[in-house]
């Protein structure tokens, strides 16, 4: 990536634009390609989900994703650039595509901002293939139009565009001149189909795709064969609502009820929103240091702090929910071994409580060679254990047949990537697709020997109730 030593910020007029975006011209035109061009400016505080509101289009892609408790919050909307691919070798092509990508890109501004710089945002399905009926492609990538990111108290705006050759630069200064004036001033307003008063809570009527017992039933049974120890299996709910659904509007519900959780909201287009609270992060890298987690094994909240607390001490001493979290994180350790990363972990699992359930929680750290992108640890990755089985392979082939309905995003990875080696990943969990007066909600269970099919079913349960919760505020 080119970075020019231009301060937007100081050089802010039309006529200075057009005379910029007339170098990035030349350069294409020197070239023979197109150039990505990135303008970041620090702005005055912005609250990014609510930039997004502001500018949403249900048939215009979008990314949004935050963890409340972190203050931090990322949204990008519209496409400048976009890639999407599938098969076994899906992380690798998007991560040449973005490498390509850079080769060919010209940045000013805020650059070094926290969030500043153009970004990649992504959504890679659980399967490496996808049924061509799915709402999303198997890896879709793309760069925003425009991104507007919170750390702390600093507020960054990006827009990114594309610049051809043959670009009509009087259109293309125009639109980005109204973007500056916009976030230098931003004046929030009631969004389209975002209501500020609402009749009352959502109502539901909810179908069952599948029968879960059975499932459970059946994966026992191939458990007990030898054919694998753990199985990952999810259900899915399909709710009609007594009104149209926004899916910013129900993400609110999930970001203030689930505030240590990544909200997240990612539009392909075509189709639904998926939409989440996802309590479990997959990769984090960051200044060459990257970070990643088990989570797996789990109990309810308690009425009370006694009981609460008598919960997480059974959860501690549960034997099958101990060998389940210990299959998490031997399957990281034997994944990141091969990249040259030498994970650091504590001994023994700690309690992480959410807002409805109380996890196994081990938090793994290690220094990230030069060699090694951030794509390269997500396809080691994924999926661990904790969303689809051990061992991987011989698990993830048995789940479609077992679930009976596509999985898509669901359990996927999506998050996003800066040009300076750097990006966050979570695990699409905590779910749903939603589209007009539809949802598609998701949840699932971990089962190995000695799981009963009444009790995994009671934890997904849990687990539907909190996010069925949510969606109806």
């Amino acid at each position: 990536m080119t970075i020019l030593p231009l301060n937007p910020a100081e050089n802010a007029s039309p006529d200075a634009l057009l005379a910029f975006l007339g170098e990035c011209r030349a350069a294409a035109s020197r070239d023979g390609r197109a150039k990505l061009v990135s303008i970041s400016l620090a702005v005055d505080a912005l609250d990014p989900l609510a930039v997004l509101e502001s500018i949403f289009e249900p048939d215009e892609p979008h990314f949004y994703t935050e963890r409340p408790a972190s203050d931090t919050a990322i949204a990008g909307a519209e496409i400048a650039l976009a890639h999407e691919t599938q098969g076994a070798n899906r992380f690798t092509e998007v991560k040449e595509w973005m490498e390509e990508t850079l080769r060919h890109t010209i940045a000013v501004g805020d650059v070094s901002a926290p969030f500043g710089g153009p970004h990649f945002f992504a959504g890679f399905a659980f399967h490496d293939e996808v049924g061509a009926e799915e709402p999303f492609p198997a890896a879709f990538a793309f760069v925003p139009r425009w991104q507007v990111a919170l750390a702390g108290k600093t507020t960054t705006a990006v827009a990114n565009l594309l610049v051809a050759p043959d670009a009509d630069l009087a259109g293309l200064a125009q639109r980005v001149w109204r973007a500056h004036q916009k976030f230098r001033g931003f004046r929030y307003g009631a969004a389209a189909g975002v209501e500020g008063e609402q009749p009352g809570p959502t109502r539901f009527t909810t179908r069952e795709a599948g029968d879960y017992r059975a499932a459970v039933g059946r994966a026992l049974g191939r458990i007990e064969a030898g054919e694998f120890s753990k199985i990952v299996l999810a259900r899915a709910q399909d709710l009609t609502a007594d009104r149209p659904l926004h899916p910013l509007r129900m993400l609110n519900g999930l970001r203030q009820r689930f505030p240590d959780c990544y909200a997240f909201s990612f539009a392909h287009g075509r189709g639904p929103s998926f939409i989440g609270a996802s309590p479990e992060r997959l990769v984090r890298v960051s200044k060459g240091r990257l970070e990643t987690e088990a989570l797996a094994g789990s109990i309810r909240r308690g009425a009370g702090a006694s009981e609460d607390a008598g919960l997480a001490s059974a959860l501690l001493r549960s034997g099958k929910d101990q060998r389940e979290h210990r299959e998490v994180i031997e399957d990281i350790v034997a994944r990141l071994r091969p990249l040259g990363i030498a994970p650091e972990f504590p001994a023994q699992p700690q309690i992480r409580r959410l807002a409805n359930v109380q996890h196994l929680h081990t938090p793994v750290q290690a220094e990230l060679p030069a060699s090694a992108h951030v794509l390269d640890v997500l396809a080691a990755m994924h999926p661990t254990p904790a969303v689809g089985g051990s061992p991987r392979e011989a698990a993830v082939a048995r789940i479609r047949e077992l679930e009976g309905f596509p999985r898509g995003l669901y359990a996927g990875a999506l998050g996003w990537l800066n040009a300076r080696g750097g990006g966050e990943f979570f695990v699409g969990i905590r779910s749903a697709l939603v589209e007009g007066a539809h949802a598609r909600v998701f949840a699932g269970a971990g089962i190995v020997a000695g799981s009963a099919p009444d009790k995994e079913f009671a934890e997904t349960e849990l687990k539907f109730k909190a996010m069925l919760d949510a969606l109806s505020t």
